[in-house]
């Protein structure tokens, strides 16, 4: 079967860096690859020069005639002054509601990715970054496609999206190359991985699991590389065995192996222990809410709820895009006050709060100094750590240490804003979405922190992975005014909302009976979809009729009335089939 995408000998440099040097590979048909590697390292650029983005400064990229593409990166852009229809829908060469309306696999992508609540004729200039990268994602997978090319698109998903989005890929037969960090999804969609490092790329079979088997395989073959890296590399491989249901395509003799790795690696965190150490420095009030309610707008994100978060508790909240998790965070944090009830902080917390917002950080300093400007030793369980090395473990190594603050990326920047955090050793910790902008490498280092971490730890975030790892408690947001408690974590989250039909919400919640109306309004939409389909081909051969009799008067007279009676009826069709629409959403 020969390959849709082929490069041969490619190198690729900006400035004197090499980012691809002297690189071969290919994209066969039905490929699922998924690309990790460090941030800064080249997945953008390879990704770019695959999908002739980017061109190559030597070596040769060659296509399949008339291959289907489609590429969504950070660069990718949207007509300006458009709609989400002009963006998604016109392409297509949908003219009315009813056409798209009436493909299944069109309602389905719109809906899957969050495209129906933003509205069709929302304007684009006025959306956030996030929003917009959702648009182009769903312009992309609305068209039939043999090659789908995708930078970090889970970043602006939540929980359900980034399932929804991996079912979705998994049922198309397109081929897809993929940067992401969410290893969730990587396990779950892809059946290579490529690693791109020091110019080169590694190609492994299999997913994220299969991936960390080989790394921790060639760290203990090769004796050169740095003991931090295999330590890690064997407590990942540790946790994924015991920790996360293990998906892997390695034969039995290769898992074996891997498994001599871990037999002295204890387990990623001893609770009983962690707990009892914050017991001692907490106390046994840490944040309370007391008959707490909170709104937005028009919207109860806390009704009356009464929660109380103890030492060493390690909460995950969950919760669709715009369920309030940020603004329950920063509730928690202080920042805002509930509308009745009360907000509790215990006589002894030191809190850490990472927004989403990047604080303000000393441009005049450098990034060690940013650090040491807060302490400069830090302890943190059992591990006691200088800021250089903290910084190190949040992706500065000692070269980049001395770059000035005030020449940092947002991703960096970021990565600072946590560093400064850990080092002045607070013993609860709110995390809102920790993940963004750190590559799988940084995202285990902050891992094996918050494992031995001896603290009491809030968590926003769509990283499954992260979540089910760090955390011993699932709760979620799920519009009703309360924070519940689900003992079977994101599984069960998944499965709740799969179970419900949530209502948008600047609309009133919906009767009792809306699941029942909701199926009658389908079966109606289903019933008008039919009729409008045999009124357009009534139509088309009545104008075929109407050409073949012009030289017959009479017969002209009846066929045009026959085409304004049916005309008139389809117009009545398509406006109860907006009807429905409407009130089935």
């Amino acid at each position: 079967m020969a390959n849709l995408v082929n490069l041969e000998s490619v190198s690729k440099s900006y400035g004197v860096r090499p980012l691809l040097d002297a690189v071969s590979l290919g994209v066969g048909e039905g490929d699922r690859i998924g690309v990790v590697g460090l941030n800064g390292g080249g997945k953008t650029t390879l990704l770019e020069v695959l999908a002739g983005i980017e061109p190559a400064d030597s070596g040769r990229v060659s296509r399949t005639r008339d291959l289907r593409v489609a590429v969504v990166t950070q660069r990718t852009t949207l007509p300006a002054g458009g709609t989400v229809r002009n963006a998604v829908l016109d392409p297509l060469g949908f003219n009315a509601d009813h056409e798209w309306a009436a493909d299944a696999r069109v309602r389905a992508i719109l809906d899957g990715i969050g495209i129906t609540a933003l509205g069709l004729d929302a304007p684009l200039d006025r959306m956030s970054g996030g929003e917009r990268r959702r648009v182009a994602l769903a312009a992309a997978l609305v068209q039939e496609l043999d090659l789908i090319v995708l930078d970090e698109p889970t970043n602006h998903l939540d929980i359900e999206g980034v399932r929804w989005l991996a079912d979705h890929l998994l049922a198309r037969k397109s081929a897809l190359v993929v940067v992401t960090h969410d290893r969730w999804f990587l396990d779950t969609v892809c059946s290579r991985t490529w690693e791109v490092q020091n110019g080169r790329v590694e190609q492994y079979e299999g997913g994220y699991a299969d991936w960390v088997y080989a790394r921790a395989e060639r760290s203990r073959l090769a004796d050169t590389l740095e003991e931090k890296r295999r330590n890690l590399a064997r407590k990942e491989l540790a946790w994924l065995r015991r920790g996360a249901p293990a998906r892997t395509s390695k034969p039995r003799y290769r898992i074996e192996a891997a498994e001599a790795l871990i037999a002295d690696v204890p387990q990623p965190r001893d609770r009983v222990e962690l707990t009892a150490f914050a017991k001692r420095r907490l106390g046994k009030t840490v944040i309370e809410l007391e008959d707490a309610s909170l709104s937005v707008g028009d919207r109860d994100l806390l009704d009356h709820v009464t929660w109380r978060i103890g030492p060493g508790d390690r909460v995950g909240l969950v919760g669709v895009n715009g369920s309030g998790k940020t603004t329950l965070l920063r509730l928690l944090a202080g920042e805002s006050e509930p509308q009745t009830g009360k907000r509790i902080q215990g006589q002894t917390v030191r809190l850490g709060y990472l927004s989403q917002e990047l604080a303000d950080l000393p441009g005049d300093l450098r990034v060690l100094e940013a650090v040491e400007e807060i302490a400069r030793r830090v302890t943190l369980g059992k591990l006691e750590l200088s800021a250089s090395q903290l910084a190190e473990k949040f992706g500065f190594p000692p070269n980049r240490q001395w770059t000035p603050v005030s020449d940092l990326s947002g991703g960096e920047r970021r990565r600072l804003q946590l560093s400064r955090i850990l080092m002045a050793e607070p013993n609860v910790l709110l995390l809102d979405e920790p993940t963004n902008d750190l590559d799988i490498d940084t995202l285990q280092q902050l891992e094996d922190l918050l494992d031995s971490w001896p603290g009491t730890l809030v968590v926003v975030s769509h990283d499954r992975y992260l979540v089910e790892r760090v955390c011993d408690e699932v709760y979620a947001l799920f519009g009703d005014g309360r924070a519940k408690h689900l003992p079977g974590g994101i599984d069960e989250y998944l499965s709740r909302r799969a179970a419900t039909v949530a209502p948008a919400p600047a609309k009133a919640a919906k009767p009792k009976s809306a699941a029942v109306d909701q199926r009658a309004a389908s079966k109606e939409l289903a019933r008008l979809e039919r009729a409008l389909d045999k009124l357009t081909k009534r139509e088309a051969e009545l104008h075929t009729a109407l050409a073949e009799a012009a030289t017959n008067p009479d017969r002209l007279l009846e066929l045009d009335a026959q085409l304004r009676a049916l005309v008139k009826e389809k117009d009545e069709v398509e406006e109860r089939w907006l009807e429905v629409a409407d009130s089935a959403q």
